[in-house]
């Protein structure tokens, strides 16, 4: 028995060495499958952001040589004014985007759940304006919002003049509400079909269970959907907080940042900067400061759902 067991041992040990090898194999093939991926993504974004991190700190025109200059471009970024203004607009923006369009995909996609004939057509309606090339969203919004000839022109029609002389693209106080307006419009259906998805992955006999202790239809969201689909509900939130930091799309269609500077955002401060007033060095460094804050982001988010995770 004893020499049987050694005859075993040593099979068992002779074979270790294969199996290490297989597995090191198996991981050098899926290194090869995503060496092209990696190497791409490399080239692509990992090139363009060295050179963002060097001309941030350089006088450069966009052409030519560029000339090292410190930190003056962070002493000009702490004085400008159009910067902070655009800063604090991409703030209201992701507060905004942050709750309406959260909310809203959250109660759509909890009534679809509940629906169960024609479902997947609703699905499709939700989807069809994320679809939409946002450049034609945009004309749609200032054809059907222009007070001359949209929709308050079909208002004075039938003697409804609620909408006379309102310009809601051109209103300094009505401009970043009627873009992120726009916005919002396009962008809510896209969350209601992400956390719809996520909610049928949720197990029915917790909702069985739920009803059996009398609950309502607000209870079974708050205490089954909610929990059920919280993963989904943090990778939106982070999503939508850098997206909120690179909005651009709609608001240079629907207002250019007009007027006045009313609806300026940081990406399109950073784009007439850069090649309107030939300072792609200041604009650089816009899109560093800009690219920490996204950083810092979504460390603060992970930190909150690590938080939230151990409690």
């Amino acid at each position: 028995m004893k020499d049987t067991a050694q005859d075993a041992g040593g099979e068992a040990h002779g074979l270790a060495p294969g199996r290490r090898r297989a597995r090191r194999r198996s991981a050098w093939i899926g290194v090869l499958f995503i060496a092209p991926a990696l190497v791409l993504n490399l080239v692509v974004i990992g090139g363009p952001s060295i050179s963002n991190l060097f001309y941030a700190f350089t006088d450069w025109s966009g052409l030519g040589p560029a000339t090292f200059n410190g930190f003056d471009n962070a002493i000009k970024l702490s004085q400008d004014q159009s910067f902070w203004n655009a800063l604090g607009h991409n703030a209201i923006y992701m507060l905004f985007f942050l709750t309406v369009p959260i909310g809203m995909g959250l109660y759509g996609a909890f009534a679809l759940s509940r629906i169960r004939r024609g479902a997947a057509l609703f699905r499709v309606l939700f989807f069809i304006p994320y679809l939409i090339a946002s450049v034609v969203n945009a004309a749609i919004w200032k054809n059907i919002l222009d007070p001359q000839a949209g929709l308050a022109a079909s208002l004075n029609k039938v003697g409804i003049h609620w909408l006379d002389d309102v310009y809601f693209f051109g209103d300094p106080s009505l401009s970043l509400g009627s873009v992120m307006f726009v916005d919002n419009w396009h962008f809510w259906g896209f969350l209601v079909v992400l956390f719809l998805a996520a909610m049928t992955n949720i197990d029915g006999s917790r909702y069985e269970a739920a009803r059996i202790d009398g609950a309502n239809a607000w209870q079974e969201f708050w205490h089954v959907t909610l929990p059920g689909i919280r993963p989904t509900i943090a990778f939106a939130l982070t999503m939508i907080s850098l997206w909120s930091l690179l909005a651009f799309d709609y608001a240079y269609a629907l207002t250019g940042g007009g007027p006045a500077g009313s609806s300026d955002l940081v990406s399109l401060l950073v784009n007439r900067t850069a090649f309107g007033a030939g300072q792609a060095g200041y604009a650089a460094f816009m899109g560093l400061v800009l690219s920490a804050l996204g950083g810092v982001l979504v460390v603060i988010i992970g930190l909150l759902r690590r938080k939230e995770d151990e409690s």
